[in-house]
């Protein structure tokens, strides 16, 4: 028997109308009014893309290789303004990545540069005559030659200091009070106490009077001649002493603040590299060479076996101690881009953050002095910061990676700190040299053992460490304090 249309409908709703009543019943046992997606039930995060770890820019909406052939990472909702790039280990080590470590010391700097030695100014003296005069006889008739205080020059004979004597000789023998004069005359005309004592003695006019040495030195200018007339004067010797010459340097006007005077230098001859001569810098010059832009700097050292000869040039260096203590970085881990300075910091995890630094000055170990950015004990990179293949694409890459403008106080640990006062200067690195052990010749300092090439005694190792100067003031006229007028 066929079934009527109404009986039929009934047996089509009424399945469909149970299975909707039972799961309303189902939903509002578990006490909800809607579905929940699956992924919130199981508390799974969301992705929002993936990302190369080689070539930073580089994202997919789904998962696959990269350029560079390697897997993508997913990026979670969340971490899309994190700055930090990660890198898996196995990368890291195809990279050669290396980091070294913020530290903290003082910053130190050589200031290089070429020297000529001279002659001590105020160690030359000039020999003339008072009266005019014929040189009778020479005692040093050649330049260069080494005399000492003392010592005749020549013989010189003067008519008028020949009358002086005998009108001295002729009051005598009134008395004391009335030679006075005449003897007051004789000193005025260069005889010196000894000359005048021996006439007193012998009471005879010698024919000619000799002329000595005011110092020892040796002979820079000779004009005397033998029979020749001179007059008052007239320039005959100049001697120069060489037991302690000058070395004249100059100086950039970027290190002039470094630059003061008492501070330890040290030169150097091309002759001689296994020799280093100690002096110090004892004034520097208040002008600076319109051409050159340079200041000169004048420097004095002992000359014991006179191994510096005036005329010679040589390598001047003068240690400097910029700041007592600083936090210092690497230079090689600092990117430059136009003003800005930016280093890799490597995170826990295999992260490294690109971080905005504030430099100061250069020390002469390879480190740079860092200001604002960083502070002691935190891991920067040193190699392998070519995260992108070219300097644009490195310049491009920071701009994506570095944070929103910080909240103020959010970069608070990285500010530079202040140095106490009491702490002290840390000294130079050590260096193994050898000296002689007489007083008078351990100015120079030899690199190898032996013996002493000026007394032949065995030289005797030491240590040497660059002498710290003290820090340079604030003030701009403090680098320019000049030496004893």
């Amino acid at each position: 028997m066929t079934l009527s249309f109404a009986k039929r409908t009934a047996l089509i709703v009424l399945p469909l109308v149970i299975t909707v009543a039972g799961a309303w019943l189902l939903m509002r046992s578990l006490g909800t009014g809607s579905i929940i997606p699956a992924q919130a039930q199981t508390g799974e995060r969301k992705v929002l893309y993936y990302k190369s770890t080689m070539t930073l820019g580089e994202i997919s909406q789904t998962p696959r290789k990269d350029s560079m052939g390697m897997d993508m990472v997913p990026v979670y909702e969340g971490e899309e303004d994190n700055a930090a790039i990660k890198i898996d280990p196995v990368t890291m080590q195809n990279m050669g990545i290396r980091t070294a470590s913020v530290t903290q010391g003082p910053v130190h700097r050589t200031i290089r540069t070429v020297g000529k030695i001279d002659f001590d100014e105020t160690a030359v003296s000039e020999v003339t005559t008072r009266v005019p005069g014929w040189i009778e006889k020479l005692y040093v008739d050649s330049t260069g030659k080494l005399v000492h205080k003392g010592e005749p020059l020549f013989e010189f004979y003067s008519p008028d200091l020949y009358l002086t004597q005998r009108e001295y000789l002729l009051a005598l023998v009134q008395g004391d009070a009335a030679a006075a004069p005449v003897l007051n005359k004789l000193y005025h005309l260069g005889l010196s106490v000894g000359q005048i004592e021996n006439l007193r003695k012998t009471r005879q006019v010698p024919q000619t009077l000799q002329m000595v040495s005011p110092r020892d030195g040796v002979v820079v200018e000779k004009n005397a001649q033998q029979g020749t007339m001179t007059e008052p004067g007239k320039t005959l010797y100049r001697i120069g002493d060489i037991g302690k010459v000058w070395v004249l340097a100059d100086i950039y006007e970027q290190d002039l603040p470094f630059l003061q005077v008492g501070q330890e230098a040290v030169v150097k001859l091309s002759y001689m590299p296994d020799r280093a001569f100690r002096g110090k810098v004892t004034y520097i010059y208040p002008t600076v060479e319109e051409k050159t832009r340079t200041a000169r700097a004048r420097m004095e050292f002992p000359n014991p076996g006179f191994f510096l000869k005036p005329g010679m040039f040589a390598t001047v260096e003068i240690p400097a101690l910029l700041v007592s203590e600083a936090v210092l970085v690497p230079d090689m881990a600092v990117l430059r881009s136009g003003e800005k300075n930016t280093v890799f910091v490597a995170l826990e995890g295999g992260k490294f953050e690109p971080r905005e630094i504030t430099l100061g000055a250069r020390s002469g170990e390879g480190n740079y002095q860092v200001l604002s950015g960083l502070k002691p004990g935190e891991i920067v990179v040193t190699s392998a910061q070519f995260l992108l293949d070219s300097e644009s694409q490195l310049r491009e890459a920071i701009q994506k990676m570095l944070r929103p403008p910080a909240v103020p106080g959010e970069h608070a640990a990285h500010a530079p700190q202040a140095v106490p006062s009491e702490l002290t200067a840390a000294t130079a690195p050590v260096q193994t040299a050898y000296v002689c052990p007489m007083p008078e010749h351990v100015s120079i300092l030899y690199g190898a053992p032996g013996k002493c090439p000026i007394c032949s005694m065995t030289l005797v190792e030491t240590t040497v460490t660059a002498s710290p100067s003290p820090a340079p003031s604030s003030t701009p006229d403090a680098g320019h304090a000049q030496g004893n007028h």
